[in-house]
């Protein structure tokens, strides 16, 4: 990290968000464990929780049955995307009015880079004060800011201090910041990660750093590059107001566990044909598919194939997904998901894999030619089917053997799962 790199980026997070504007809204919950999610009997997750909440050991993602088990008082509300996406709007706009280089990462949490905004308001610590005072005075919430030279640092300052902290890391502080955090601070470093640095003593961000670098690359690849950087508090990303996801996907938790693979599969071709239209309704396609599922015992398994050329095609995704599906062991699952990733626009050509078909394995299309014309009577009439869809909602054209399960009520819809982050294993 370069010694004269000035202090530009923030990172705003607002604290326990779905959970706070649950509170501003009915004021007699202040002070009352109030978390936001799904219900129990369905077996729901939480979305987020408030700080009461977190200090009886409930925290976001965790199952509401667990959760109520730790705390049997919580209140529980359904979320109200509704709203928290117009709050959003309001906490974004007051962004903007400082920079224009804002880079959302949800709806609670951005990057600001505020280089060439001095003159006009301050440097990047008074721009700070100024964005908390604006948030708390227009939408009666509060949120945790971090100012640092770059994304990783100011990430983690904003993470230091909650809630409704400030926290500000100059270049001279970094060793003494970064040095006493366990590992698993670490953007990238998961629990599996964490688990095998532990085993070899690394159990600090210090450790990590004072290990030689090509010793680190040689045990965990890229990757290895990429954490050792981040522990000397290197991080060459920019802030980027041109964000594009990486990947769309669904999943579902199922309220009863489901054994019968006819009926995941055509669970399968809902969310394919679903994350389909999605990708081609923002002009996009894919070249990975990623299927994830999730056992009764909570173990989860993910199965990832990359197709040769990218696409955006129900059947396509259907296809490659049900090929993985059909891999994984048979027993009751009680989560389903399907994701596609490594996305392009439309408008750029297709290109083929840097590896062939060797890393499709089972493509099923032949060559290239085959293949685009294949995909082009597919595109040609799905095209009025997305019309119909545009026009008189998305289950108005389905798969015919998905016909059954709509009459019989469930029409096998699941949560939206965009991407844009890079994800923790």
């Amino acid at each position: 990290m370069s010694q004269s790199s000035p202090l530009t980026i923030l990172h705003v997070d607002m604290d326990a968000f779905y959970a706070s504007v649950e509170v501003r809204d009915n004021p007699s919950l202040a002070g009352l464990p109030v978390c936001v999610g799904g219900p129990a009997s369905s077996r729901g997750v939480i979305s987020a929780a408030s700080y009461e909440a977190r200090a009886l050991g409930v925290h976001s993602a965790m199952p509401t049955a667990l959760a109520r088990r730790k705390c049997p008082n919580m209140v529980l509300l359904p979320p109200d995307f509704d709203r928290y996406t117009a709050v959003s709007k309001q906490v974004m706009d007051i962004f903007r009015r400082y920079t224009p280089t804002v880079e959302p990462l949800s709806l609670d949490e951005a990057f600001l880079d505020v280089a060439g905004s001095e003159r006009l308001f301050g440097d990047a610590r008074e721009v700070a004060v100024r964005v908390r005072a604006d948030i708390l005075r227009e939408t009666g919430l509060v949120a945790s800011v971090g100012v640092a030279p770059t994304k990783f640092l100011a990430k983690l300052a904003s993470d230091l201090d909650k809630p409704d902290g400030l926290r500000i890391i100059e270049i001279d502080e970094v060793r003494e910041v970064l040095d006493p955090l366990p590992v698993s601070k670490i953007f990238g470093v998961g629990p599996r990660t964490a688990r095998r640095l532990n085993q070899q003593g690394v159990e600090t961000i210090g450790d990590l750093a004072r290990l030689p670098r090509a010793e680190v690359q040689a045990e965990y690849g890229a990757s290895g590059l990429w954490i050792h950087d981040l522990a000397h508090g290197i991080d060459l990303r920019r802030v980027s107001s041109q964000r594009v996801e990486k990947s769309h996907g669904m999943e579902r938790t199922f309220p009863k566990d489901v054994s019968d693979f006819e009926e995941l599969g055509n669970m399968l071709l809902s969310f394919s044909e679903e994350v389909a239209f999605t990708l081609r309704d923002k002009g996009l396609r894919g070249r990975t598919v990623t299927l994830k599922a999730r056992y009764a015992d909570f173990r989860t398994v993910t199965r990832t194939r990359t197709l040769e050329f990218a696409t955006n095609l129900g059947p396509r995704i259907f296809a490659t997904a049900k090929q993985l599906l059909d891999k994984v062991d048979r027993g009751p699952l009680r989560l389903l998901g399907v994701q596609v990733s490594r996305l392009e626009d439309v408008r750029q050509p297709a290109q083929g894999s840097l590896f062939g078909a060797a890393e499709t394995e089972d493509s099923g299309e032949g060559s290239r030619e085959a293949w685009m014309a294949s995909s082009e009577k597919l595109s040609a009439a799905t095209e009025s089917m997305d019309e119909l869809r545009r026009r008189y909602g998305r289950r108005t054209v389905v798969p015919a053997s998905l016909l059954r399960q709509l009459r019989e009520g469930d029409d096998g819809r699941a949560e939206p799962k965009p991407e844009t982050l890079e994800t923790a294993d």
